[in-house]
């Protein structure tokens, strides 16, 4: 791919995407009929009998003898199934489109349980359904479609209730190994493996920003682990048991899994469900710019170096944070290659303190570190001058 062809430009502001209303929409496609009802390594320190189910102290260590010709490593899956299925639970939902199903994994020992936006939405009756069979009917206490998430609840003896451990998902690398649990084409508790294909994706959302472009999700995982229709909101695992994703959505022309899933991170999940929880709705701090990536060639061609990196802001939106703190859009156009680049504006290169090298870095800091009525400081070069920003993040409109 050639370096003059530049990031599409995005509104600085976040989240969700375009998806099948209880499953998975492989992106590009048009829905497909939504499933119906029907449809580091420590290891135990005893070894239970073959029909015992496995938990955390049973174990073996490396320097015991693995039982019944395990390997360490289907040991290790073995283990974290069964410390973790019991958290994992299958939505059906009736609504007016229908009925449908996905994932989810219970939050905490109140009842709260954690699954996609897309899963509920339109929901009149949502019976869950845990490990050991238990249903159970839940109420929604909040949604959102920018971020894709929502917090459903049931009423259930808390001692019945096994959550989940949130990860931290700025401390994933490529090449690590995931486990998702969920209910693919409604099958109960199923778990595939894979590895963390690559980090740092954005998924379109379908809520538009006041100038018409879409929101998106920033620092979206990417897994090869199989996703198929069901598993939204169920958790993507790492080996330590920790949740570090909420699998949403995968990219298929067959629309089933063709080792490209997309999982929302666990620190987005983070900030975003205990607002859910305590209001049932989401304030997304808003900058109001939209921008894009500044190449190595645009930077050579303004003067800068090709080696400077940052973000070229091309439109501060009237009446936003950005406009208020005084932020400058581009004032023309130059053309390399047939491609019109809108250049002339403010060039964002770290906010509070942290390198800013491509437009997610930008996002994923203002979503998983900011809060609404926050200052931040933007380093930002202005006809190639470095100056200082002082600005204070908004709600994002409705």
């Amino acid at each position: 791919m050639s370096k003059l062809r530049l990031t599409h430009p995005f509104i600085l502001v976040v989240m969700v995407m375009t998806l099948l209303g209880c499953g998975l929409l492989p992106l590009g496609s048009q829905p497909a009929p939504t499933p119906t009802a029907q449809s580091p390594l420590t290891v135990p320190i005893s070894v239970p009998a073959i029909d015992t189910p496995l938990t955390q102290t049973d174990t073996p260590t490396l320097a015991e003898e693995l039982p019944w010709g395990f390997t360490e490593e289907e040991w290790t899956l073995i283990s974290l199934y069964e410390q973790n299925n019991p958290s994992v639970v299958h939505i059906r939902v009736a609504g007016s489109s229908g009925s449908g199903e996905g994932s989810g994994f219970v939050f905490d020992t109140l009842g709260h349980i954690v699954t996609n936006n897309h899963v509920v939405a339109g929901a009149r009756q949502i019976v869950v359904t845990f490990a050991d069979d238990t249903q159970a009917a839940a109420t929604i206490i909040g949604t959102d479609p920018q971020s894709d998430l929502a917090v459903i609840k049931v009423d259930v003896p808390a001692q019945s209730l096994v959550p989940v451990t949130l990860g931290d998902s700025e401390q994933l690398r490529v090449g690590q190994t995931v486990i998702a649990i969920g209910n693919p084409f409604g099958l109960e508790g199923t778990m595939t493996t894979g590895i963390i294909s690559a980090l740092g994706r954005q998924l379109p959302s379908g809520v538009q920003t006041v100038n018409g472009s879409q929101y998106v999700i920033p620092d979206i995982i990417q897994t090869d682990a199989a996703i198929n229709p069901g598993n939204s909101g169920g958790p993507l695992f790492n080996l330590q048991g920790q949740v570090v994703g909420v699998n949403t959505a995968i990219e298929s022309a067959v629309q089933s899994s063709a080792g490209v899933g997309y999982a929302i991170p666990a620190n987005i999940v983070a900030t975003v469900v205990p607002q859910l929880i305590r209001s049932g709705r989401v304030q997304h701090p808003w900058l109001g710019i939209a921008g894009t990536t500044l190449s190595g060639q645009v930077a050579e061609l303004l003067g800068l170096g090709q080696e400077q990196r940052g973000i070229l802001v091309s439109q501060v939106v009237t009446g936003g944070p950005a406009a208020a703190a005084g932020l400058r859009g581009a004032s023309r156009q130059i053309d390399i290659n047939g491609l019109a680049v809108p250049v002339g504006g403010d060039i964002i290169t770290s906010v509070d303190n942290r390198t800013i090298t491509k437009f997610d870095d930008l996002l994923g800091y203002i979503v998983q570190h900011t809060q609404v009525g926050q200052t931040i400081s933007l380093g930002i070069l202005r006809d190639g001058q470095p100056q200082t920003v002082q600005l204070t993040l908004s709600a994002r409109p409705g």
